[in-house]
């Protein structure tokens, strides 16, 4: 991923607290935690896992309208943004 670094901590923040978060869904499953409580917690790990996506996606759109990128490289197209986009939809 290029961007600037605040986004890119951003970013690798979110990832973090999601992975946390899926590690405790695991050990809700593992001690047979109710399915309400576990579904909750999933919901929240989906919810960062999609916040960190956007990030990602809204960077990249940033970087493609401004013209800027770090490795010399075509920016994206409009058609490759709306994919990224869309994949996370």
């Amino acid at each position: 991923m290029t961007g600037d670094e605040e986004s890119i901590a951003l970013v690798l923040n979110r990832l973090r607290r999601a992975q946390g978060q899926l590690a405790g869904v695991i050990s809700m499953i593992e001690s047979g935690r109710d399915c309400k409580d576990v579904v909750t917690q999933l919901a929240a790990v989906s919810r960062a896992l999609d916040r960190a996506g956007f990030k990602i996606v809204a960077t990249g759109l940033r970087d493609c309208l401004s013209g800027t990128n770090r490795d010399n490289q075509e920016p994206m197209t409009e058609a490759e943004l709306e994919k990224l986009f869309l994949a996370l939809a």
